[in-house]
């Protein structure tokens, strides 16, 4: 096995296998934290940026969050991933201080996933967000991920609605256990539901402004 098929970046992120994967951009201690998603990766591009986009209607960005949120999930989500990259045999990862942490593409999904959550919810909720979050199977992360990106994954057009409101009704309510199922598949089901309603009702609400 040569070295470069064998290197890890970030959080479980190996650019040999595939260079679809997202970044976390930290620039301050004090400011937002940007997560965007990649196609393409080369050793050399990120050298010395600490932010992938300078324009938050840049495609590429899914979420920015508050320092003050995304501290109040960053060790939850760093202790999740690797104790599944030990289990996987990879090393572990660890958050830049200041600068870009690449995250795998599966990673990603289910980051964003947690971030679309908590990005307009009370600070209040994150712990029961980071529960939530927990007590899903990472399949499950990844469907709603792509459900939910599918129609609102945009860091600003798509915020606070459909799929996205949702998503922060769902996982800052009470928190579930991995361990049962049928709560896990009301919490789908509940998110599927408010989901379409809510893609629904901004229909109607285009309908309207044809006339």
């Amino acid at each position: 096995m040569s070295r470069e098929s064998s290197v890890v970046e970030g959080f479980g992120f190996k650019p040999a296998e595939s260079e679809h994967y997202f970044l976390v951009s930290i620039s301050s201690p004090t400011g937002d934290v940007q997560i965007s998603e990649h196609m393409s990766w080369d050793n050399e591009m990120w050298k010395g940026k600490i932010r992938a986009v300078k324009d938050e209607s840049d495609e590429r960005l899914r979420v920015f969050l508050p320092r003050v949120k995304w501290d109040g999930i960053a060790d939850a989500v760093s202790s999740e991933f690797n104790s599944r990259l030990k289990e996987m045999g990879y090393k572990k990862g660890s958050w830049k201080k200041r600068g870009l942490t690449p995250v795998s593409r599966l990673f990603g999904k289910e980051l964003v996933l947690l971030g679309w959550a908590i990005e307009d919810a009370d600070p209040g909720r994150i712990h029961a967000a980071v529960a939530n979050w927990l007590g899903l199977l990472p399949e499950e992360r990844w469907w709603l991920y792509t459900m939910t990106n599918a129609a609102t994954g945009q860091a600003l057009r798509g915020r606070n609605t459909g799929w996205r409101a949702a998503v922060r009704f769902a996982l800052c309510d009470n928190p579930i256990n991995s361990s049962k199922a049928e709560q896990r598949v009301g919490l789908i089901a509940s998110l599927d539901d408010e989901g379409k309603n809510a893609d629904l009702e901004k229909k109607k609400q285009g309908s309207l402004l044809d006339f």
